[in-house]
This record gives structure tokens, sequence and C-alpha cells, in this order.
């Protein structure tokens, strides 16, 4: 690199660095607005490499829109038509299983604690524990109702509620006809000199998220549906909430495996009177999930491209919440899977550096010894 192209080369990244600082405080300032565009870009992200398929197989880009639209749709309507019904009448069953629960640990766990542990029972007072569950719980049920009757209060609020649903598969159908377009005129706007680079960074990043979001989400289904066929086997009454939510937490590795077990394993022992049986087979059920998703469902969906550490998924989720809310959960892996292409790029850098490694010059003379 010439000493006269060296300051335009640094220019461009401070110009670049700009850019991303001006788009953080876009985002901090219309996140009230930014929830539609995020998630129909998100569907549009995910639907693109269908899309893709479906082009090479001789389908026009817009006909191919279509398609994966339509089939999307049908899914997500399927799923919460099915699904939304059964979870319901599992989380208000789960509101009867409170006094049991309260009851059992009156009667089995508080005479242990005491004859172990010196604890007082009158300093648990469990009775008002009971009442309290109870009525928050049946408060908790009618949540639903009450936020539509609120809603239903403020007209403006419900049309801004209504037009942002209604944005969602606009954008995402529009985003994921262009998508490639779109792509192509970011990458024309980028520096000559950095266009490779940028490229070639850009390609990892969609890799590790590629991988992430399209392998894991299959993999946390997978997980969930095995999970609940399992659980409804072994005969437990909130097997499909308990199998869900599992999945669901297999966001972060092995995390389904411990939050599962254990609402499965509390459960079997409230449910069940002998309940040493159906615990083995719980715990069965469970140790399949993971053989499953170690040796067939992780190298297939996702492989070895991943790359985020499951520390680094739950900071960033947090993280992003803690800044931007909801706007912040949405951007924090994507967000994510970019530092951390970034820090590897740097760390290649910094390995290949002088400063790392010093490198004597052709002419520096070397001390004698």
């Amino acid at each position: 690199m010439t000493e006269g192209t060296q300051p335009a080369h640094y220019h461009q990244l401070w110009f670049l660095l700009a850019a991303v600082v001006l788009a953080g405080f876009l985002i901090y300032l219309l996140q009230p607005i930014l929830l539609p565009f995020l998630v129909g870009g998100l569907l549009a992200y995910l639907g693109d490499p269908m899309v893709d398929r479906l082009q090479r197989l001789g389908l026009g880009r817009t006909p191919g829109v279509v398609a994966v639209f339509v089939v999307l749709t049908l899914l997500a309507t399927g799923a919460v038509l099915i699904l939304l019904p059964l979870i319901g009448r599992q989380v208000n069953a789960l509101g009867g299983y409170i006094p049991v629960a309260v009851e059992w640990f009156q009667g089995r766990l508080v005479p242990m604690l005491e004859t172990y542990l010196g604890v007082d029972p009158e300093a648990l007072d469990l009775g008002r524990l009971r009442t309290v569950l109870a009525e928050n719980w049946q408060t908790g049920g009618d949540v639903a109702a009450m936020l539509v009757s609120r809603v239903g209060q403020s007209g403006m609020a419900l049309l801004g509620l209504l037009a942002n649903l209604a944005l969602i598969p606009v954008v995402a159908f529009y985003l994921m006809r262009d998508w490639d377009e779109v792509m192509a005129r970011i990458r024309g706007l980028l520096p000559r000199t950095l266009e490779p680079t940028v490229t070639r960074l850009a390609g990892e990043c969609d890799d590790v998220l590629g991988a992430f979001l399209r392998g894991q989400l299959l993999v946390m289904l997978s997980l969930g549906v095995v999970y609940t066929v399992g659980l409804w086997l072994v005969g437990l009454d909130l097997a499909i909430l308990i199998g869900m939510l599992a999945g669901v937490a297999n966001i972060v590795p092995y995390l389904g495996f411990i939050i599962g077990f254990g609402a499965a394993a509390a459960a079997v022992v409230i449910q069940f009177s002998d309940w040493l049986l159906p615990l083995v087979l719980v715990l069965a059920v469970f140790s399949v999930g993971q053989l499953l998703e170690g040796a067939l469902l992780t190298p297939l969906l996702v492989g070895d491209r991943i790359g985020l550490h499951p520390v680094a998924v739950i900071f960033a989720v947090l993280a992003g919440g803690q800044l931007f809310g909801f706007t912040g959960v949405l951007l924090a892996l994507p967000v994510a899977a970019m530092i951390m292409v970034l820090l590897r790029y740097a760390h290649q850098r910094y390995k290949a550096s002088s400063f790392y490694e010093h490198r004597e010059s052709p002419g520096e003379a070397t001390e004698p010894d």
C-alpha cells in the first residue's frame, strides 16, 4: 500500500464506522416503528434460500416468492390454530397443580428440611403462598382478555396494532422478492478497495447467522416434537407445555435439557403417586433427545459453522433487550454473529501483524552475542 493510498483507506474505514454508529442511533430513535420491518426482514432472510432453489429449478423470482410465502403462511397459521389451543388448555391445567404442589411440598419436603436443616416450618407460610399463587394465576389467566379490552378502549392503539401486523407480510413479501437486488445494490455502494473484504466478511456472517437461525430453529422444533411425544407416551398431563418449553429453551445448548427435565420431573412427582418408574422414563426421553441432537440433528441441520458460544447467545439476547427492548432481542443474534466474525478477522490480522511478532527488516542490524 503506497503512502498516497493509505490515508484514503483509513478515511474509508472511518466512514464505514460512522455509518454503523449512525445506523445504531437511528435504530434507537426509531425502535417503536421498526418491529414489523425487522420481523418482515427476518422472514425474508429465512425464505430467500428456498426462493433461490426454486429459481434454479426454473421458476421465476416472483412466482417462487409467492410459493414460499404461501407455504410459510400455511405453516404459521396451522401452528397457531393447532398449538395455541392445546398449550392454552395445558396452561389452565397448570393452575390446578399449584395447590397440589404446595401441599406436596408441605407434606414431604418441609419435614425433611426440618429434620436435616433445622428449618422452622412456621417460617414457611405455605398457606399464604398457595393463596397468593392461586389468585395471581387466576388473574394471569385473564391477561389476554384484559389486554384486548384495554387495547380496544383506544381506537388509535388498536389501529396501530392491526397496521403493524398487516405490515409484516407486506414487508416480508417485497423484501423476499427483491432480496438479491438489494444485496447487489449494497455491494455497489461499498468503496471498491474494501468491497472484496466486506463481501467476504458478510458471507461469513451469513454462514454463521444462517446456520444458527435456520439450523437451530429446526433443531429446536425437532426436539420440541421429540420431547412432547415422549412425555405424552409417559402419560404426563403437561406433555405439550413442557416439551415445547424444552425445545424453545434449547436455543442455548443443554439449557433445554435442564429446564425440560427439571419441569417434567417436578410434574411427575406431583402427578403420580408411584413416581419412580415415570421419572426414569422421563429421564430416558430427555436422554434420547440429547443423543438425537448430538449425533443427528445438530450435525445435519447446523453443522460446525455456527461458532456462537452459548454464553455469547445469552449475553447478546439480554443486552439487546436491555438496550433496545424487543427490537434489540430481534437484532441481538444478527449483531452478535457480525461482531464474532469481525473479532475473528481482527484476531487474524493481529496474529499476522508485526506488533504481535516482531520481524527484523532486511537492513536491521543484529546485536552481537
